[in-house]
């Protein structure tokens, strides 16, 4: 019995190791062939035995997925040898993907509506980066792509979901005040996420 829970830990470990994407409890069931409540027990035990101080990677939970990966105090020397091209994002990037985070789904016309420039390089950069990606098609004239955050986001800016972002209050931007709230807010994440990794 004991080899047989030792093996379960270590075949959803290696799964959480191994993937680029969160996987959820049901994929992971899927995958290792056992149940989903086994699962969960499994999730409970890496989590807290990852939550160990001497350890540089944890467990956590994005969205409804699980996912390995660096703790926040040791990126800054992993960066050193894998540094991400999502690094140093631009403030038009940030402004750009703020509209998108707060608003999705968004078009292209409507994130220039309020940025007042061209959004199509950076659009086009943060679809290569993995943090906006197609959601559908807007039922309009011309059936503009709607686009909206992704997995990787979440990941990027370490939060679980969306409402972890700091505020609701660009739900009802007007264009005249949206670039500075806008910038100020995905700053504020840019630089939590900087702070935590600098602690």
């Amino acid at each position: 019995m004991q080899q047989y829970v030792e093996k379960i830990r270590a075949t959803i470990e290696s799964l959480l190791f191994i993937t680029n994407e969160p996987l959820t409890p049901a994929q992971l069931a899927e995958l290792a062939e056992i149940e989903e409540t086994d699962v969960q027990d499994v999730l409970s035990w890496l989590i807290e035995d990852y939550s160990d101080a001497s350890k540089g990677i944890g467990v956590i939970k994005l969205g409804d997925g699980y996912i390995m990966a660096i703790k926040q105090a040791y990126l800054p020397y992993v960066e050193k040898l894998y540094r991400p091209q999502m690094n140093n994002l631009s403030m038009a990037a940030l402004e750009t993907l703020a509209i998108v985070a707060y608003k999705q789904p968004v078009t292209r016309g409507e994130i220039e509506l309020i940025r007042g420039v061209k959004a199509d390089k950076i659009i086009q950069n943060l679809i290569g980066k993995e943090l906006i990606e197609e959601q559908g098609r807007k039922d309009a004239p011309g059936r503009p792509i709607l686009y909206g955050t992704t997995r990787r986001f979440l990941q990027y800016f370490n939060i679980e979901s969306l409402a972890e972002l700091p505020t609701n209050a660009l739900l009802n931007l007007n264009p005249d005040e949206a670039e500075s709230l806008v910038a100020e807010e995905l700053e504020l994440l840019e630089l939590s996420r900087t702070d935590a990794a600098e602690q």
